[in-house]
């Protein structure tokens, strides 16, 4: 009878201490799984740098990205003012040339018209010089 006592006493003991190991924790870390846990520990602050660069670098291409969105917006307007300017000197330029012709007409007297076996004269009279074209205005475009 003692000696199930005893027996029941140790199993007591050993369970308590099984429980109170597992309810503690355990302090001991196996070699090979520092190691693991350095490795990994190196690897996430790599990665944390590497992060950080590449943000760096996400924000220098997005200021990039600005000044020539910048750059586009601002030859897009040349380019609108430019073209302004090239309707109305088309315009201004089909004018003159309307009054150019306008003026060629007038200039010109009408012939009259021979007869059957009339002799018409070799000579031509002088024309008068057309007038000189004016000049456009210069256009100054502000950016």
């Amino acid at each position: 009878m003692t000696r199930t006592v005893m027996v029941r006493n140790l199993m007591a003991v050993a369970a308590i201490t099984l429980v109170s190991v597992g309810l503690s924790g355990c302090d001991y870390w196996p070699p090979a799984l520092q190691t693991q846990i350095e490795q990994l520990r190196s690897e996430l602050q790599s990665v944390t740098m590497e992060k950080a660069q590449l943000q760096n670098q996400l924000a220098s291409i997005a200021k990039v990205k600005d000044d020539l969105q910048a750059q586009v917006n601002d030859l897009s307007k040349a380019n609108q003012d430019k073209s302004v300017m090239i309707a109305s000197l088309q315009s201004g330029l089909a004018a003159a040339q309307g009054r150019l012709a306008k003026s060629a007409k007038v200039a010109t007297p009408k012939a009259a018209t021979p007869k059957a076996g009339a002799v018409k004269p070799t000579t031509k009279a002088p024309q008068k010089a057309p007038a000189k074209k004016k000049a456009p205005a210069k256009v100054t475009v502000k950016r």
